[in-house]
């Protein structure tokens, strides 16, 4: 009889032998929104070279959804195993802003000022207040 997959992840972590890949597998499959979301950020970053970030502003369609965003960012295993696997650092703004810049952007006014509390109160707008 074969393990299902979140018993096999809970033995692998267990024993220490939880690795990247099956990691990125579960939350992949686990999460598949927030997956949605930080892919079509990098993508747009990788879209736009000439822009200072990529991002992702459509509201989560379910409040399922937003938990499951919330939950990916809020979670540095989660959010830490998403960055390394697109190759970005991510930036998130209240209520469903996400940002994915280049790891060497990092320093940048751009990233400073997307995670600075003036640039969260800008993404603030009337519309995004109960979210």
């Amino acid at each position: 009889m074969s393990l299902d997959v979140p018993t096999a992840v809970l033995e692998a972590a267990g024993r220490g032998d939880l690795d990247d890949a099956r990691f990125l597998a579960v939350v992949r499959d686990s999460l598949p929104y927030a997956w949605e979301v930080v892919s079509a950020a990098a993508d747009d970053r990788a879209a736009r070279p000439d822009a200072p970030f990529g991002e992702h502003e459509v509201p989560p369609p379910s409040e399922q959804a937003r938990g499951q965003l919330l939950r990916a960012l809020a979670s540095n295993a989660i959010r830490g195993a998403l960055e390394r696997h697109f190759g970005v650092v991510l930036a998130f703004q209240n209520c469903h802003r996400v940002a994915a810049f280049a790891p060497a952007a990092v320093d940048s006014s751009h990233y400073r000022e997307f995670v600075s509390p003036r640039g969260q109160v800008l993404n603030q707008s009337p519309e995004l207040r109960d979210c």
